[in-house]
């Protein structure tokens, strides 16, 4: 029985985040040096952030997950984030 905690599930919320971390990467211009877990992680904090974002403009009903562009865009939001604040002195 694969439910929402079966290792399905979790291996597509790796993959996607794996997939949707790398367009991130892509799309945003600079240099992004970062291993796989953290292009993963970026991917999975991305689509958190669309979703929640998208629910606070009334774009996601509750529960409902952001879509693979939202997440990409998310993911860019949160690249963007992190260079803001780890910038080279």
């Amino acid at each position: 029985m694969d439910g929402l905690f079966g290792s399905s599930s979790w291996l597509y919320i790796i993959l996607v985040g794996f997939i949707v971390g790398l367009f991130g990467r892509f799309f945003m211009p600079g240099n992004n040096r970062m291993g796989c877990l953290l292009t993963i992680v970026l991917g999975i904090v991305g689509a958190v952030v669309a979703g929640w974002f998208g629910q606070y403009m009334g774009w996601y009903s509750r529960g409902e997950p952001a879509g693979f562009i939202g997440a990409i865009l998310g993911a860019i939001a949160v690249l963007a984030v992190l260079r803001l604040f780890s910038s080279k002195r």
